[in-house]
């Protein structure tokens, strides 16, 4: 947009004395003469302003595959996953497969779908995932720790498994 606008104004830096003189033969007004309208990047035309996006509440909208629940709420799970998978590790020296099952599977699936309706609950009401972020903690940091938690996880359990024993 600035290179197109760049280009218009040298071309008629250049072109407008001739026109102007042109105009002067004929009778019309020199360009020169017009006034000049300037734009401001991202001031709105009109001085009202915009409305904001209506944000979809129904069921198939909030949970489908590009919607704002999915990847978010499996990054939060993902992230409390990681931690408390390490922590426990740490303390009782138990690998991530032992844990799961000496009855943290049962804690695992109780937490996942508190979180689970936790995140889903502000999303039903129309809440717009953007409206909340501010300086370091906003929607991106959330979404990239959210991507690292799932990759640890993975190479915890992988690492794990090739060990035959805990990391720690």
């Amino acid at each position: 947009m600035a290179t197109s606008s760049f280009a218009l104004s040298s071309y008629m830096s250049v072109r407008a004395p001739i026109v102007a003189q042109r105009s002067r033969l004929v009778g019309l007004p020199s360009v020169r003469s017009l006034p000049r309208r300037t734009v401001v990047p991202g001031a709105a035309t009109s001085g009202a302003p915009k409305p904001k996006p209506k944000v979809s509440t129904k069921f198939s909208d909030v949970l489908a595959f590009s919607g704002p629940a999915p990847e978010r709420i499996n990054g939060r799970l993902a992230m409390l996953g990681f931690v408390a998978a390490i922590a426990a590790e740490a303390a009782s020296g138990e690998d991530l497969f032992v844990q799961l099952s000496n009855g943290g599977f049962s804690w695992f699936f109780g937490t996942a779908v508190l979180f689970s309706v936790a995140s889903l609950v502000p999303l039903f009401k129309g809440e717009n995932v953007q409206s909340k972020t501010t300086g370091i903690m906003n929607e991106n940091a959330e979404m990239w720790n959210g991507r690292f938690a799932m990759l640890g996880s993975v190479a915890l359990a992988f690492t794990e498994y090739l060990k035959g024993g805990p990391l720690v």
